[in-house]
């Protein structure tokens, strides 16, 4: 595991509580008060409590008396009447105990996290972006100056934008964010009041869109400056467990020669409670199964919790339940074996993709080769607005891409394109892949008349 220096590194009796996250929420997030009902919760369970301040509904009218799943390996997971009952019924904010409980062994088995175990929580969500657009409810303002990649992921956009804050883009190149260029934005920002800016966001592995990954010598300076300039960092990271490095995947059959590299989080570097992880289960279980998970220190995951209870309540308990069943049958080996397998199975994709690449883009467009995730991030040679080449002219010509401006913190046009390399075949890969080449040239022939 990659360790700090010392000089960010601190006692962990003087850690615990030494920062007061209360006067950086916002003021919608500030005025947010606990749920009387949802205190309830968790005391329904206490031995001999009888419950008359609940709005639960009886159970014994659901029309469901199981739940079971087949997976692929042949075996079945099935749920008892009771986790049935519980899986269907309404459920603490945080999450079911049993996800919790797993979620909590395999964040500080997988990361080590340095701050005492008291200090920091988990809540579960619906979705990574459920999490995450709640932590930028509760810290950033209309007005405010918020650090975030450039380009950075649309969907986070998507709710920013309305929120009228200041999106101010760090560059970032082929290894992530630019930790230089990080300071020099911190430098020319005001230093207090109110365009101080409060929260970094950024994916720091297989970047969406980019495909970057940041080592950990720059996610070590990273967490410097945010210490130094008193940062709170939003570590969106939906492609950790898609992380399979530099080298060519084996070829097929000897899938026992690939392990996932290492790969140390800014969670794991924490040391003063300054990063909010958002992890999903999206890419390695199920998209449709709307889980992820937020970690982070208490207070922030508590206020989290409040908005939680003013808007969904809790995420599905029939989701969380059969994570829960499927993390408890597997074990940490099954879970490993698992992710080491999607794992490899992106970097044979990526190695596929950039086959392709080489053979129909050559000299059309750079890029940068992806360590980790489902995206290259194409930058168009000669060309300096990607979006009506991409939004009509692929279109037509059944090629389907996203153009760089819609990863732009201020919409700005722009000569990249993302393309994913996720569902195609090789074959798909090869047309898809031709066929842009070709607009690109034609593009090029008519820029030239």
């Amino acid at each position: 595991m990659f360790k700090l220096s010392q000089k960010t590194s601190r006692p962990a009796q003087s850690r615990l509580f030494s920062m007061d996250y209360s006067t950086r929420f916002s003021k919608v997030s500030a005025k947010r008060q606990p749920s009387a009902i949802r205190s309830l919760i968790p005391l329904m369970k206490l031995p001999g409590m009888i419950s008359l301040g609940g709005g639960s509904p009886n159970p014994a009218l659901f029309p469901f008396s199981g739940i079971s799943v087949s997976l692929k390996s042949g075996e079945t997971l099935s749920l008892t009447p009771a986790e049935t009952e519980e899986a269907l019924q309404y459920s603490p904010t945080p999450g079911l105990p049993g996800l919790l409980s797993q979620l909590r062994a395999l964040q500080q088995r997988e990361h080590k996290h340095p701050r005492p175990n008291e200090s920091w929580s988990i809540a579960v969500s619906t979705g990574s972006q459920d999490s995450l657009t709640k932590a930028f409810e509760m810290l950033v303002e209309e007005g405010d100056n918020l650090l975030v990649d450039l380009p950075t992921y649309s969907g986070a956009l998507a709710h920013l934008v309305p929120l009228g804050c200041n999106l101010v883009g760090v560059p970032s190149d082929g290894f992530g964010l630019q930790p230089d260029e990080l300071e020099k934005t911190l430098e020319r920002l005001p230093k207090a009041g109110k365009g101080k800016p409060k929260v970094l966001y950024t994916i720091p592995t297989g970047q969406n869109p980019a495909g970057s990954s940041s080592t950990p010598q720059r996610k070590q300076r990273i967490y410097e400056l945010a210490c130094k300039y008193d940062l709170i960092i939003f570590e969106d990271d939906p492609y950790y467990y898609l992380n399979y490095g530099t080298e060519a995947a084996p070829v097929e059959g000897k899938d026992n020669e690939f392990k996932r590299p290492e790969n140390p989080s800014l969670w794991s570097m924490d040391t003063e409670g300054r990063v909010l992880r958002f992890d999903s289960l999206s890419k390695v279980l199920s998209s449709g199964i709307r889980l992820g998970f937020v970690t982070g220190p208490s207070p922030l995951i508590d206020r989290i919790n409040l908005h939680t209870q003013a808007t969904n309540l809790h995420s599905s308990g029939v989701s969380q339940i059969m994570a829960q069943k499927l993390l408890e049958h597997w074990g940490e080996p099954g879970w490993n074996k698992h992710v080491d397998a999607v794992s490899l199975f992106y970097a044979r994709r990526r190695d596929a993709f950039i086959r392709c690449a080489e053979k129909h883009l050559t000299g059309l467009a750079e890029w940068t080769v992806p360590t980790a995730g489902m995206f290259v991030w194409f930058k168009l040679i000669g060309v300096q607005d990607s979006k009506e080449l991409i939004e009509k002219k692929a279109v037509n010509a059944k090629v389907l891409l996203v153009p760089g401006q819609a990863f732009s913190p201020n919409n700005e046009p722009s000569s990249h394109v993302r393309a994913a390399f996720s569902l195609a075949t090789d074959e798909e890969m090869d047309a898809a892949l031709s066929r842009f080449a070709e607009l690109l040239k034609q593009s090029r022939q008519a820029n030239a008349n």
